[in-house]
């Protein structure tokens, strides 16, 4: 026997096999919850606990059921092992139909995604933020050009603002890395928010695994812009960049809404424009002022890395070569130090809530709150014929009796 990885219980609640969930682990690049199917007691005593978070998130003892690093064969289905066999062969229709089934949530999107997380955590997953107009489509266009002369595969996630009439990805200036359509070393995938914050769509870092799995060497995403929500791509990404521009109000009030805290490398792009050595010399101000060991926004103190700024002419390609250099440095300083590990672990929690709160809702929308039946429940609350709190018990009550 191994070691067992339990949620963290409450005194109240006995550590026994009929109230006890169960959780799979995968030790490759940081735990992934697969949950067990649970005796309906122990949900029922669970589910109001894990609502009000009152159940911390704490390793007790650790046992990995089964090994993640060899192929999975007998645990997923033939369909499915034969999926998975295409993907990983490079097949690009077997491809594309995985990361639309993740996209979809189809029936069989976790058994997929669960078969091909042993395969993940190879490539550079690199995030690419910045205004609109700072040309980040440019530089991620530019950057896989430079890996493929590097005969690096590469994926490219596009995550763009959806569209308010068809609810799918604005495909922007996507129409120029069409250049790229006949080199199948390299994928391109756009998505859509959907009406998710922080700059990335909510499938994002499943399909991320999808390609990482797939065998590609280098992971480009490109967020939709920059902002105090665009913080996301820094708990999915190994090496973030922050774009900016002279001349389009990137000085130091915009490097001060959370910028620095989420910036493995500075890009200072379209210097032929005048005024980079200004908005370099801001950087370099702010950087003079930080602790040496500041935390970033993935929570992790930064030891000694100083983000580099490095300035290109993306429509030219100049400067993509060392903008590739800086990249591959941060990766071997990651991979040589505590903070790539703490960064990893600190992700992976946040990931796992967030997996968590999408899993629940899921199930309540599904079950209990559909669309007829919330709109019932809120006309009830606005009649004041209940109030909205017992509503909530009587909601969550059900859940865990379902």
């Amino acid at each position: 026997m191994g070691d067992e990885w339990r949620l963290g219980l409450p005194a109240n609640l006995k550590e026994n096999d009929a109230a006890l969930p169960i959780w799979d682990v995968a030790v490759n690049g940081g735990p992934r919850l697969l949950p067990a199917a649970l005796p309906a007691a122990a949900f029922a005593t669970l589910l109001p606990l894990l609502w009000a978070g009152r159940i911390p998130v704490r390793v007790l003892r650790l046992q990995c059921r089964r090994s993640i690093t060899a192929p999975i064969g007998d645990a997923v289905s033939d369909a499915i092992a034969s999926w998975v066999e295409r993907i990983r062969a490079g097949n690009p229709r077997a491809l594309a139909q995985a990361i639309t089934a993740v996209e979809e949530r189809t029936p069989e999107a976790r058994e997929l995604l669960r078969a091909l997380f042993p395969y993940s955590g190879r490539a550079r997953i690199v995030g690419l933020t910045g205004s609109p107009g700072s040309g980040k489509s440019t530089l991620v266009d530019q950057l896989a050009r430079e890996y493929r002369k590097r005969e690096l595969s590469v994926g490219i996630i596009a995550v763009d603002p959806t569209s308010p009439f068809t609810g799918g990805a604005i495909l922007g200036d996507r129409i120029r890395m069409q250049r790229h359509h006949a080199d199948p070393g390299i994928y391109i995938r756009s998505m859509a928010t959907r009406g998710s914050l922080g700059g990335l769509a909510a499938s994002t870092a499943d399909v991320a695994t999808v390609l990482d799995a797939s065998g590609r060497d280098v992971v480009l995403i490109e967020t939709v812009g920059v902002g105090q929500d665009e913080i996301e791509i820094v708990r999915l990404a190994d090496v973030t960049l922050v774009i900016l521009v002279p001349g389009m109000g990137d000085d130091v009030q915009s490097i001060k809404a959370g910028i620095m805290e989420i910036a493995d490398i500075f890009v200072i792009n379209k210097i032929d424009r005048g005024g980079a050595e200004r908005v370099e010399q801001e950087i370099r101000v702010l950087q003079s002022t930080a602790p040496a060991a500041a935390v970033g926004a993935d929570g992790v103190r930064r030891e000694s890395w100083t983000p580099p700024v490095v300035k290109t002419v993306a429509s030219e390609g100049q400067g993509i070569a060392e903008l590739a250099d800086s990249i591959a440095r941060y990766q071997a300083f990651l991979d040589h130090s505590e903070m790539g590990r703490q960064r990893r672990i600190e992700n992976w929690r946040t990931r796992l809530a967030t997996m968590l709160r999408a899993e629940l809702m899921q199930r309540i929308r599904s079950d209990l709150l559909t669309e007829a039946a919330g709109r019932e429940l809120a006309a009830n609350i606005v009649a004041h014929e209940c109030d909205p709190y017992t509503t909530l018990d009587e909601l969550l009550g059900k859940l865990a009796l379902s």
